[in-house]
């Protein structure tokens, strides 16, 4: 056994302690494990040893989850970092900003549904008739499937206010 090796079994965490340094379960851990998001080695007894970045990128697989974000999605970010060293800050700089775009492209859509939908809740017209959201033999259809008027599409003529 190579002195790296040695260094490494010694310094690895057990599962017990990431879950405990990551706040997450045991089983989510194995979770992730399948998951491919981390990978750990065994032991000469048998057990998991993971690095201490793993630490760092469970950390981060919860909170791009938090964002919405898929496993997929992690995963295929998360191919890219180093696998037998920890991410230093250019690696996680170049997710952050990959993140970053698709984080705002999503904030956007937010604010357009939630303008949105606060118009049409707060105008106090209860009346299909007069909403800004007004589908008139279901136009919004030829733009595509869906909310199209809430996920962004304008409308193409404004019905005229009803008393």
């Amino acid at each position: 056994m190579t002195q790296n090796n040695r260094l490494r079994l010694r310094s690895g965490l057990s599962i017990g302690a990431l879950a405990e340094r990551t706040g997450l379960a045991v089983s989510a851990i194995r979770f992730y494990e399948s998951e491919g998001l981390v990978h750990p080695w065994r032991n000469a007894g048998g057990q998991r040893r993971f690095e201490r970045s793993d630490i760092r990128r469970l950390s981060f697989v919860m909170i791009a989850q938090k964002f919405g974000f898929s496993i997929a999605r992690i995963r295929e970010v998360m191919q890219r970092l180093p696998d037998r060293r920890t991410p230093n800050a250019a690696d996680w700089r170049q997710i952050s900003e990959e993140f970053r775009e698709e984080l705002d492209s999503r904030i956007a859509a937010l604010e357009r549904m939630r303008d949105k939908l606060d118009g049409c809740i707060g105008c106090g017209c209860l009346s299909m008739k007069a909403c800004a959201l007004y589908n008139d033999e279901d136009k919004a259809h030829e733009k595509g499937n869906g909310p199209r008027y809430l996920l962004g599409d304008e409308v193409a003529t404004r019905p005229p206010a009803q008393d």
